[in-house]
This record gives structure tokens, C-alpha cells and sequence, in this order.
């Protein structure tokens, strides 16, 4: 299976964050982490900080990938343009976020993105991308 994981902004700074929120890893040790554990699929990984970059990388995956997981960041509380990227793709996509929104500011409980996602995963730290992988291949 080919799958490509996208991480928006703030994402690059992993390790560095707020580790209650976000944990101790690093974006790399997630990846890294991904890759031993699926050792026979294809992932692409992709991190912007750039909401537009993020939109057009969503519009090129339909003839190139089998599923996106998507870790949108604070976009995920504001964007329409990925949202409607997202909404746009026929392929199964999963919403994923490290820290447990529920728990967290007023403004974090309005996710834009996910409403348009297949699955939305919040609260498992780097495991969250495990869980979202297990599921699109099932």
C-alpha cells in the first residue's frame, strides 16, 4: 500500500514543543518509527508549513497514492482550502492529531478538516499514526 502522510505547520518543531501536549519525539522519530513497523509499505512523507503547498500536495495524490493520514496542525481549526482539498480526493483519508483536542482550548474543538475525513484519530501522540495506518489498510 501506498500511503502519503502529510504533517502541517508546527509539526517540523517536534521534540522542541510543549512535550505534554505533543510528546518527546521528533517528526523524523515518528517517520522512522512508521517505517519499522510497516516495513512493507510505501509511505511518502511530507511536512509544510505553507497552507497552499499543503493543498496542492492533497490534489496530486489521487493517481499516486492509496490513502492519505493527515496531520493538519492548527489548519485543521481554520482552513477551507484544505478542507475543500480534502473533500476534493476520492481517496480514503484519516485526520490525525498528537494531542487530545477534546481537552484542550475552545478554539481547538472546531476541526474543519476532519468532517471531510474517513476517521479522525486525537490524543495518542505518535501512536495516532500507527492506529491511522492499521485502519486504512483494513
Amino acid at each position: 500500500m501506498r500511503i502519503l502522510i502529510i504533517n502541517g505547520p508546527n509539526l517540523n518543531m517536534l521534540g522542541a514543543r510543549d512535550k505534554s501536549h505533543y510528546g518527546a519525539l521528533t517528526l523524523d522519530d515518528i517517520n522512522n518509527n512508521i517505517l519499522s513497523k510497516f516495513p512493507d509499505d510505501n509511505f511518502e512523507f511530507y511536512q509544510s508549513n505553507v497552507e497552499g503547498e499543503i493543498v496542492t500536495k492533497i490534489q496530486n495524490a489521487n493517481n499516486n497514492f492509496d490513502g492519505i493520514i493527515i496531520n493538519p496542525g492548527g489548519y485543521g481549526h481554520t482552513s477551507v482550502a484544505i478542507r475543500d482539498a480534502l473533500q476534493d480526493t476520492k481517496l480514503p483519508k484519516i485526520e490525525v492529531h498528537l494531542s487530545n483536542l477534546a481537552a484542550r482550548e475552545d478554539f481547538r474543538q472546531t476541526l474543519l478538516t476532519a468532517s471531510v475525513c474517513d476517521g479522525y484519530i486525537s490524543g495518542l501522540l505518535d501512536k495516532g499514526y500507527l492506529a491511522a495506518i492499521y485502519s486504512l489498510k483494513q
